[in-house]
């Protein structure tokens, strides 16, 4: 506005002066708003393009001190694997994210830079996702020989549990929940549960099912066999490995919906004296900067490479 009122007060001043003539004052005017148009638009361009890079990446550095920071205080490696909802800047376009093979890549790798004798802390905050990258996270994780523990702040849902079920602790928020690990399976009709499928098959004569959907409950038959076959081989060993046929019916059987929530004092009861009620203070900080992302992407997988005590430390 100070550029555009300066150059009108210029050409307002010359024609008093009788320096310019009407068609003169027309086009001064006119170059002088054009000009001002084009302010407008590096402007614009700086409040919606810049601005938000400066931001983003002004967070990632509180959060890199912020991991920093609860890694020495715990004396562990922190891994988190955290998966908001994302708005693509400027077009304000929902994204859903969940646990992919790119997440379980960058988890391993934390994995297996992570000292053997050093303990694990995994932030997950997760609606689920590929089962296949939530095994291998699980797999990598209990096959580490110091501690793991996994820090639930909101919820771990589905592929979530999963990879919880691998850890010697557990600690969740009062409110926090886990989920059942019930195979999902997929077709062009949509999503159905593989206890769901089996179970409206036998209730059928075998001439009223048509061969598509005998050979998804097929598929559903063998996807619960693999699970509650994961589900013995990560719980052997834990604190939880007397309890597994209790777990097994009410996480694997297709007891409850996908997205029944598990509280504190009901995991307590499944999985015992691992479930632990309450999390550091710097958990609740470090979720501050995991608020609405202010980018197109932002990844769900974040660590502190372990460094000797007193060494220096990079982000990945």
């Amino acid at each position: 506005m100070t550029i555009l009122g300066t150059n009108l007060s210029f050409i307002l001043a010359q024609a008093a002066a009788g320096n310019l003539d009407a068609g003169s004052l027309i086009g001064g005017a006119a170059s002088a708003i054009w000009a001002f148009i084009s302010n407008v638009w590096i402007l614009l361009i700086i409040v919606l393009f810049i601005i938000p890079i400066l931001q983003r990446n002004a967070i990632n550095r509180m959060r890199a001190r912020m991991l920093t920071r609860i890694s020495r205080e715990r004396k562990s490696q922190v891994i988190t694997l955290i998966h908001r909802q994302e708005t693509i800047a400027f077009l304000g376009i929902p994204l859903s994210r969940y646990i992919d093979i790119d997440d379980s890549e960058q988890v391993l790798r934390a994995i297996r830079a992570t000292p053997p004798n050093m303990p694990i802390d995994m932030i997950i905050h997760t609606p689920g996702g590929i089962a296949l990258a939530a095994t291998q996270i699980a797999v990598a994780l209990k096959a580490h020989p110091a501690k793991k523990t996994v820090i639930v702040p909101h919820y771990a849902m589905s592929g979530g549990t999963m990879i919880a079920l691998a850890a010697d602790e557990i600690l969740m928020d009062p409110h926090a929940v886990i989920g059942p690990v019930d195979p999902q399976l997929a077709n062009k009709d949509g999503q159905f549960a593989a206890a769901s499928v089996i179970k409206a098959v036998k209730e059928k004569p075998v001439d009223k099912v048509a061969d598509a959907t005998l050979m998804l409950a097929d598929d559903a038959q063998k996807a619960q066999v693999q699970m509650i076959a994961f589900v013995r081989q990560i719980l052997q060993g834990k604190c939880a490995d007397q309890n597994v046929d209790k777990i097994i019916s009410e996480l694997v059987m297709g007891k409850y919906t996908h997205d029944y929530p598990i509280f504190p004092e009901r995991a307590k009861e499944l999985f015992g004296d691992c479930v632990k009620i309450g999390l550091p203070k710097s958990v609740y900080e470090l979720m501050e900067f995991y608020q609405m992302a202010l980018g197109s992407h932002r990844p769900g997988v974040e660590y502190i490479p372990a460094a000797p005590p007193g060494g220096p430390q990079q982000r990945r």
